[in-house]
């Protein structure tokens, strides 16, 4: 679960840079939010995700590319130094030359947050909103424990869901998902082993 930091000033990254091991943490519209780090289920699916989208939107193999795809990007906008969604992508004609030595400042074109134990309540109170607001036009959200992906399309600044996705039923194992439609993907391959209940 996230928390809020008090603070009498903004917060700036060197409170991110002096969180203690294992907290990681994002400053969202003049907040600083901390939560524990999450563990590899987590980490796992947001590396699956990354690589499954990437490998034809951003390498081009097997898909048109056309984007970068990157996992845990830091993004600085208005008011918020760090934000980092679990993936993020941008159209590469929106976003000619990707920042090496700096952060983003340019409004993804998709996220995906991974719902873990310790992340969900931020990412649907805190982020969720957020990125609506700044008009992020589509987002995943991928519930691990429920083994469900649900898609989400901006419409006159409010989500509405555009399909849901899982293992469990068979013609959504090769799943076309908006905004990486041109390409089927195997969700199945996406998720943690299964047996193995998550704490984090």
């Amino acid at each position: 679960m996230s928390t809020i930091k008090p603070s009498p000033r903004a917060p700036t990254l060197a409170d991110l840079d002096g969180l203690p091991p294992g907290i990681i943490g994002e400053i969202i519209e003049g907040v600083l939010y901390t939560m524990t780090k999450p563990r590899a289920r987590h980490q796992r699916t947001t590396t699956r995700i990354g690589a499954g989208v990437g490998d034809p939107f951003d390498v081009g193999s097997g898909g048109p590319g056309g984007w970068w795809i990157i996992t845990e990007p830091g993004i600085e906008l208005p008011d918020t130094p760090e934000i980092s969604p679990d993936v993020a992508g941008w159209r590469r004609e929106r976003m000619p030359d990707l920042p090496l030595d700096e952060p983003i400042r340019v409004v993804p074109d998709w996220v995906c947050e991974i719902l873990s134990p310790t992340t969900r309540r931020h990412d649907m109170l805190r982020k969720q909103p957020y990125y609506a607001k700044v008009g992020v036009p589509f987002m995943w959200l991928v519930d691990i424990e429920a083994r469900v992906l649900t898609a989400h399309r901006l419409d006159s600044s409010e989500w509405r869901i555009i399909g849901t996705y899982s293992d469990e039923i068979e013609d959504e194992i090769e799943a076309r998902i908006a905004p990486f439609d041109a390409v089927p993907f195997n969700v199945a391959g996406w998720w943690p082993p299964a047996g193995q209940p998550s704490t984090t």
